[in-house]
């Protein structure tokens, strides 16, 4: 039986399968996903899958969920999460992928957009289809069933990518890419395909058991065999893939892993270069070279909440042309505000190509500041420990902001702590001009989260 507690997330539905998740859960959400894009005007839906073994199945389930409840089901089968945005977007209808994303091969789950690749989170439907399910998983079908066809939109698809980037300015670079026996598989041979670069591709195989390591970049470990083929073929770049690929990380040619907010600075910069003036969204844990870099750009900046559906949201409001997370996320207002891995690849390797240099030449001037990465602390209420952070931080001359948990800049140094929105963590998040200032300060917050009787886990 399903166990709708654990598999509906702030942003998706994701849970073990079958033990939170399965097909009967996955039918009745279908039903009530259809309900809720019905109450939004739709008559249709996209759906598509990764290459999990279990999502053929599953994906089938909803699709009968859906057209149960009269919605029509344009299957476009395997895909990329980005994928099923562009089709959303492009169809200007609601859609769904089964996808787990970077979890291991247990689990599968649910990503949702309404029309226009709108996002779907707790605060944007996903609680309200949640509500349906709970309510009435078992609907009574409406008087006409819906119909499913199927449609192949990879050359499309690959079309749109690279609409991003000039292909005159492109020139031959010698690229590692690893996709981890994820959908980057299936997306990005299509997209590089006659492109001037010389790809080398580690683990291309569609495989949801992922037999060479977690489809998880965001993990050093995980970067290792890409460092090495790097390193050993002198490659001029690296590209790591998550499993849905809609996540991309990126290595220099020294093997050196680079942040999220360096790749978010590049990108905006290159992006301010066509579009003066445009607005830019990151999240509020980028680092302060953001924010910088596209005001020495001409640029506006607007801090978001971390997560996807936070945002698309803000990105809508403000008409920015481009967002980005430390966490390997890029959202394009040109790809329907959602984020794609494979564009930001392609524009990265187009700016490189126009520097003429290296990719650690590239990024070495935003390269201005250390940053602790994501600790997190096991606590029994992350919520009461932010408050009790703040209260014990008020008056102390540094600007407090609660856009997102807490954070607290010093101007020289500034940290964050947010409560996760799927576990009982507290995650810190903080930078400072150096290495060496970064560890004194995380000892100074570890101090006062012991003082508040928090007891740390393991970063």
């Amino acid at each position: 039986m399903a166990d709708f507690d654990a598999i509906f997330k702030a942003y998706d539905i994701r849970g073990t399968v079958p033990d939170q998740i399965d097909a009967a859960a996955c039918r009745a959400i279908g039903g009530a996903f259809a309900r809720f894009a019905r109450s939004e005007g739709a008559e249709s839906m996209v759906v598509g899958r990764d290459m999990r073994p279990h999502g053929a199945g599953l994906a089938a389930a909803f699709v009968e969920g859906v057209l149960a409840q009269g919605i029509d089901v344009v299957d476009i089968g395997l895909c990329s999460t980005d994928m099923m945005y562009f089709a959303s977007g492009l169809l200007d209808r609601p859609g769904a992928v089964f996808t787990a994303s970077h979890n291991p091969a247990r689990f599968n789950g649910i990503k949702m957009c309404l029309a226009g690749a709108a996002p779907v989170g707790a605060d944007t439907g996903l609680a309200a289809v949640e509500a349906m399910v709970r309510a009435d998983p078992d609907p009574a079908p409406a008087p006409t069933p819906g119909r499913r066809t199927g449609r192949d939109l990879l050359a499309e698809y690959v079309a749109h990518v690279r609409s991003f980037v000039d292909e005159t300015a492109l020139r031959r670079r010698r690229v590692v890419v690893d996709t981890a026996n994820g959908m980057g598989g299936l997306v990005v041979p299509a997209v590089f395909d006659g492109l001037p670069f010389e790809l080398d591709h580690l683990y291309p195989e569609l495989d949801g058991t992922f037999p060479n390591h977690p489809a998880d970049p965001l993990q050093p470990a995980n970067q290792r065999d890409l460092i090495a083929r790097v390193l050993d073929t002198g490659a001029d770049a690296g590209l790591a893939f998550d499993g849905d690929a809609d996540r991309v990380f990126f290595v220099d040619e020294t093997g050196r892993s680079l942040p999220g907010s360096l790749i978010t600075a590049l990108v905006a910069r290159t992006v301010l270069e066509r579009r003066p003036g445009a607005t830019i969204v990151h999240n509020l844990i980028c680092s302060k070279a953001v924010p910088e870099t596209v005001a020495a750009a001409g640029g506006r900046t607007v801090r978001a909440r971390v997560g996807h559906s936070y945002i698309k949201q803000v990105m809508a409001e403000t008409g920015a042309v481009f967002g980005g997370e430390h966490s390997g996320h890029y959202y394009f207002r040109d790809n329907y505000g959602a984020d794609s891995g494979v564009i930001a690849a392609l524009m990265v390797l187009e700016a490189l190509c126009r520097h003429g240099g290296t990719l650690g030449d590239l990024v070495a001037p935003l390269d201005r500041y250390a940053s602790s990465g994501e600790i997190n602390f096991d606590v029994a209420n992350p919520g009461a420990v932010v408050e009790a952070a703040a209260a014990a931080l008020a008056g102390n001359g540094a600007a407090q902001d609660r856009l997102d948990g807490l954070t607290v800049d010093h101007g020289d140094w500034w940290f964050n702590l947010r409560p996760s929105n799927t576990e009982p963590l507290l995650r810190l998040n903080l930078e400072a001009p150096t290495p060496g200032e970064v560890e004194a300060r995380v000892a100074e917050v570890h101090e006062l989260l012991a003082d508040l009787t928090v007891t740390a886990g393991s970063p």
